[in-house]
């Protein structure tokens, strides 16, 4: 197996599955100075950025159109 210039590699499908990592998964990695060693992250990293943007923004809007209005609007034209 090969690390790609961005230093990915593909995690076999057999090992994903007995480890439990599916699509987005978080992990971590571990080196003693000697081994590397992949974990399925212990507790969940913080918020994207994406979703601090969207729990800010959240009840902000002060337009009083229904979603069909709206969408009216945009494919009018």
């Amino acid at each position: 197996m090969r690390i790609t210039s961005k230093g990915q590699v593909t995690i076999p499908q057999d090992i994903r599955e007995r480890a439990g990592l599916l699509p987005g998964a978080e992990i971590e990695f571990e080196y003693d100075g000697r081994v590397v060693r992949l974990y399925k992250a212990r507790a969940p990293k913080k918020a994207g950025r994406g979703a601090a943007l969207t729990a800010r923004m959240r009840g902000r809007g002060d337009v009083k159109m229904t979603t069909d209005e709206i969408m009216a609007l945009t494919r009018s034209g």
